[in-house]
């Protein structure tokens, strides 16, 4: 498209184009609630693949991290914990580079227990997933279960082993209830010593929130 930028404040409107111009969390959620409507689960590449869609979750990850304390001062690396949040890894990366600022990405690799991707060794480490609730869900690269923390302990026992520091867990969808309204925490205990860690969950958008979202009559 050769149309010149115009910020007016406004829809800006070219032929053949319209543009959303609502805030990026409402644009973002609407594109998840219509992917997580009628399914029981999904991996939300429909969502983190798309032109418009990965850019958005890059941003809107790091906002909501930093409105519930976790600024990109507090932080050093992301990390996927399955396939499906290696997208979203990567779109955090590109959005913290335009803002002018620093932030790592790595995955999880459960073949050899480690990470691929740059050292974390004295880094600070946000863990992320696509979808993640108290259900159990098949995933690509395993079963997650955040009930028991089977997979989430292995996952906090390479980030220790590996010398870095999980200072939160987060997921785009999440379905995690807090406590007496306080921010919900998944508790975390170390395989290889036994230690335990309680790790804030940070959510952009609720599981049942979506659900109950009637997106059609949302307008644009």
């Amino acid at each position: 498209m050769s149309s010149e930028f115009r910020a007016t404040g406004s829809a800006d409107v070219t032929e053949g184009y319209s543009f959303d111009m609502r805030p990026p969390q409402l644009r973002l959620r609407d594109m998840v609630a219509r992917e997580v409507k009628s399914k029981p689960f999904s991996e939300l590449y429909s969502i983190s693949f798309d032109h418009d869609g990965g850019q958005l979750a890059g941003h809107v990850l790091l906002d909501t991290l930093e409105e519930q304390g976790f600024g990109l001062d507090d932080f050093d690396a992301v990390g996927a914990l399955t396939a499906a949040a290696v997208p979203l890894a990567s779109a955090m990366l590109q959005a913290a580079a335009a803002r002018g600022q620093q932030l790592d990405a790595f995955m999880m690799d459960f073949v050899y227990p480690s990470i691929k991707g740059p050292s974390i060794k004295g880094k600070r480490v946000i863990l992320l997933d696509a979808w993640l609730s108290e259900k159990s869900y098949v995933q690509t690269s395993s079963l997650v279960t955040l009930r028991n923390g089977n997979e989430l302990d292995l996952d906090f026992s390479i980030i220790d082993a590996q010398g870095g520091e999980a200072v939160a867990i987060a997921a785009l969808v999440g379905g995690v209830p807090a406590k007496d309204g306080e921010q919900p925490t998944v508790n975390v205990t170390n395989i290889a010593d036994g230690s335990h860690r309680e790790l804030p969950f940070v959510e952009v958008y609720e599981e049942s929130a979506l659900r109950a979202l009637d997106v059609d009559a949302q307008g644009k």
